[in-house]
């Protein structure tokens, strides 16, 4: 079974695919960069951390150019453009992010900078442990509104698969020899358009649909 590796595709794409060096989940470019109330949210987003969900906070304008500044250093070395720092080390940074803020709700940082701190999240499968964590506190976040169901579902598959357990939603794919698959079975496959509907995600079999061009434009290089 074919998996792709480092390629230049979208973020949602690259964070779909089991295999990539560091991978995300459904990340959409016309998310809000600004403070709550702005432009509508994508329909998937990032992660939360310990209780601030309980407290209000200021939009941090710093904090929420950082997040962008590491996604498109993210992005660009999945591309295969080196950068100034390592995926360990952006992961290294997002936990001091956490530790002083907690998850970086929509709130603190915008729905884009929540999706580019979930990104980096997606992104750290060489630290399980570490995804376990942003897992939590993103399911925490995405109780309260403060974080993206899609990219709370995108996470729990992610984490899943490397425990090499069922999926939920079916959102980690790898390429075989006949298309797209799904990394790892998906739980109670009946009910899974019911819960990426709930989630935001579009169905599983338009989903597949578009990833089998990915996996095809993959066989011809």
């Amino acid at each position: 079974m074919r998996v792709l590796r480092r390629v230049s595709l979208p973020l949602a794409v690259v964070t779909a695919l089991v295999g990539c060096s560091s991978s995300p989940g459904p990340a959409d470019p016309s998310a809000s960069s600004g403070p709550p109330g702005g432009s509508p949210s994508s329909p998937h987003q990032p992660l939360p951390t310990t209780s601030t969900s309980d407290v209000a906070v200021n939009f941090n304008t710093a904090l929420h150019d950082e997040l962008i500044g590491m996604l498109e250093r993210d992005q660009a070395e999945l591309n295969g453009h080196p950068q100034a720092d390592t995926a360990e080390q952006r992961t290294a940074r997002l936990k001091e992010i956490i530790e002083e803020y907690g998850w970086p709700t929509f709130d603190l940082v915008g729905k884009e900078g929540e999706n580019a701190a979930w990104a980096i999240a997606q992104h750290s499968d060489f630290d399980l442990a570490f995804q376990q964590e942003a897992l939590e506190l993103l399911r925490e976040a995405a109780a309260h509104g403060q974080a993206s169901p899609g990219n709370l579902a995108y996470l729990e598959d992610r984490v899943a698969v490397a425990r090499d357990a069922p999926q939920v939603y079916g959102t980690q794919i790898r390429c075989g020899p006949d298309g797209p698959v799904p990394a790892t079975p998906i739980r109670d496959e009946a009910g899974v358009e019911e819960r990426r509907a709930a989630a935001g995600l579009p169905p599983l079999t338009t989903y597949l649909s578009e990833m089998a061009t990915i996996c095809a434009q993959d066989q011809n290089w």
